[in-house]
């Protein structure tokens, strides 16, 4: 599942640009979803913000253990050029838990990709631990 937190839409467009035929991200098997109950990796691009900082926890909330977040672009990461705003909090990780971190100004489909495979590496890890016993359910 991919949210726009507040980008500037440079890396939403490169986050597209990996669903195309060019990239083809589905071959890893990765399928955009717009339900964080059918989600099990979450991607968001933009900074987190006072307006967007409940939306973004609410989606984490919702999408089913185990779970992964990748967060795209240096917005994502750390607030990027917006971070001393009045209005910005930061990365992602100022609001969820962060898994992935995919840095650029815009993040490369290339980057972008290898987060999401880095994300179903831990995603398998995450659920081993569940089947084992040891993850929160």
């Amino acid at each position: 599942m991919h949210y726009d937190a507040s980008s500037c839409n440079g890396c939403d467009i490169e986050v597209l640009a990996c669903l195309t035929p060019v990239y083809d991200v589905e071959r890893f098997g990765v399928i955009n979803t717009g339900d964080p109950k059918q989600a099990d990796i979450f991607l968001i691009t933009g900074a987190v913000n006072d307006q967007n900082k409940e939306v973004v926890k609410q989606l984490y909330d919702q999408m089913p253990e185990p779970k992964v977040v990748v967060a795209v672009g240096v917005c994502a990461c750390s607030g990027g050029v917006f971070k001393d705003c009045y209005n910005i909090l930061g990365g992602v990780d100022k609001v969820i838990p962060v898994d992935v971190y995919v840095p650029g100004c815009a993040a490369r489909p290339e980057s972008i990709i290898d987060g999401v495979v880095k994300g179903l590496d831990i995603l398998e890890k995450k659920r081993l631990k569940l089947r084992e016993g040891g993850g929160k359910r």
